[in-house]
């Protein structure tokens, strides 16, 4: 990963983390004006600074020393962690699409039947009351199953099969953000946006 595919927390203008993006696309917005970068400094204070006031901070504090660099013809300054959008105050939709991947997502990639874990290409969509007996294509009746299950299975009731998801599905909670970040390495300096804990990523009160 090159320093302009880097992870970006993307904030709105009221701060709230709304997305994260690529550090290409985060130094686009800034040098366009629609977004500030954010600087937490040693002693945890926050700033904002435009593309110029950026490059002046960076090339003079140790404090980004280490930190990956990017290179104008005429500029150095390091990779921004942090922006904060100059007019977007939403957040995204609470509703999530009803996708294959996002019931992969919600049931995380785990047969619903035997409970255990499989690569995607070895997992199926299985509606738990079978289409063809009333049964509607909805989260609360479609789960993830492998194909040994989905099979078993077949089109058989629940109570004929024998066989009960382990979690009764429905419509996830998360927002589309959340589920991105479960592939992000989360910064520190995100911290005080976002709470990490045990490898999962939790979208800040």
């Amino acid at each position: 990963m090159t320093a302009l595919d880097s992870h970006v927390l993307v904030l709105n203008r009221l701060w709230q983390p709304v997305n994260t993006c690529t550090a290409r696309r985060a130094v686009t917005l800034v040098f366009l004006g629609h977004a500030h970068i954010v600087h937490r400094d040693e002693a945890n204070n926050y700033s904002t600074h435009d593309a110029l006031s950026w490059i002046d901070l960076t090339a003079e504090n140790h404090q980004h020393a280490t930190q990956p660099k990017l290179r104008s013809a005429r500029h150095q300054f390091a990779v921004p962690e942090i922006i904060v959008l100059s007019i977007y105050d939403r957040l995204p939709k609470t509703e999530v699409k009803f996708t294959r991947h996002n019931v992969f997502l919600r049931d995380s990639f785990t047969c619903q039947y035997c409970d255990r874990l499989f690569d995607p290409s070895d997992l199926n969509l299985d509606h738990v009351i079978p289409r063809d007996k009333g049964g509607k294509t909805s989260w609360e009746n479609v789960v993830a199953s492998c194909i040994r299950c989905n099979s078993k299975k077949a089109n058989k009731m629940p109570h004929e099969a024998r066989m009960f998801p382990r979690t009764a599905p429905r419509a996830p909670r998360w927002r589309p953000f959340h589920a991105s970040l479960q592939h992000t390495e989360p910064r520190n300096s995100w911290r005080d946006f976002i709470e990490v804990a045990d490898g999962t990523v939790e979208i800040s009160a």
